[in-house]
């Protein structure tokens, strides 16, 4: 069955506009070693998506480039009318260029307006700080009127309580983003993530042309990083686990931001670190992982690690408010 589309015009063209810009990221980094992978949410009937991945080539660790739109227009009792986003992972193989995660998406309640979120940030394991000024300077011409705000609420949500410090080196967070237009809404959005995209592609290419090869010892520190952004994301990432919680449909999408190695040991010394009930979610994911050093996480791995999440805050729904911090 195929992906039935929403009725909304707004969301409809909510879809163009992230269907677009997913093809402009791929097509910015080259379509050779990405497959293309469709879901369907319940068989299609309340829609799906798609998403460009790939994982271990010559230029990624793994990159994943989803669309999803999900809709309920034959559930009149479902106060969600759609939700349509593009959300971005792309973790480079060589350590010295960042990785670049960004999300814009719209969600539309039966019966009233949608609002629009957006999120970029820069994940360096080799912090670099004439990239950071680079990256901020896009953010700031991107979204001049509204930087102070989203850098605030991004420092905020990525920010990791047990180890004291952030997950990236500058973020920008924008929820409930509304100008009472939505024509003006779409080409803010528009704008404003492909200026980012742009901008990491150039921050890309830099760093390869400046770095031809990389050393032992660097790949260790992003090893590490590596790690840092998979503890995040398990346990912190608010987007994450709704995802797995609302459906197991689309778990490999849903995963796809995790890296494709990561230091178990290091992992483990941040178990004690973390509130309870969170310490049992650290070592579930543990041994999820397994002895081997570095530990490959695999797809395999990935639906194993999503229905570890799950089952956890099933188990633990309390938890989920030691996530990260909300907009305020």
């Amino acid at each position: 069955m195929a992906r039935v589309p929403p009725n909304a015009p707004e969301a409809v063209s909510a879809l163009a506009l992230m269907e677009s810009l997913q093809r402009h990221l791929v097509d910015s980094l080259g379509h050779a070693d990405f497959v293309k992978v469709e879901w369907l949410r319940d068989g299609g009937r309340h829609g799906g998506g798609s998403r460009f991945a790939c994982a271990e080539t010559d230029l990624f660790d793994r990159a994943s480039v989803n669309v999803s739109c999900v809709h309920y227009d034959d559930d009149p009792a479902k106060s969600l009318a759609a939700a349509t986003a593009l959300s971005t992972i792309i973790h480079p193989r060589h350590p010295r260029a960042s990785s670049l995660h960004l999300h814009t998406s719209f969600t539309q309640l039966r019966g009233g307006r949608g609002t629009w979120r957006l999120m970029a940030d820069l994940n360096p394991s080799h912090e670099d700080p004439v990239e950071k000024e680079h990256f901020e300077a896009s953010l700031k011409r991107a979204a001049p009127a509204q930087y102070t705000a989203g850098r605030a609420q991004g420092d905020r949500y990525f920010f990791i309580p047990a180890l004291g410090r952030t997950r990236g080196l500058t973020h920008f967070y924008l929820e409930d983003f509304s100008l009472g237009d939505f024509g003006a809404e779409r080409a803010f959005v528009e704008r404003f993530a492909k200026t980012m995209i742009d901008t990491w592609c150039e921050l890309l290419d830099t760093a390869l042309a400046r770095y031809p090869a990389f050393s032992p010892q660097e790949r260790e520190k992003q090893l590490a990083y590596h790690t840092l952004y998979l503890f995040q994301v398990l346990t912190l990432d608010r987007g994450t686990t709704s995802g797995l919680l609302v459906h197991d449909q689309n778990d490999l999408g849903v995963m796809g931001s995790l890296p494709s190695w990561v230091d178990r040991a290091l992992l483990a010394t941040w178990e004690s670190l973390v509130p309870k009930p969170q310490d049992e979610l650290v070592r579930s994911v543990l041994a999820t992982l397994g002895a081997e050093h570095p530990s490959h996480v695999t797809d395999e791995v990935r639906l194993a690690l999503a229905r570890v999440v799950r089952a956890h805050y099933l188990a633990h729904p309390e938890a989920v408010e030691l996530q990260a911090a909300r907009a305020r």
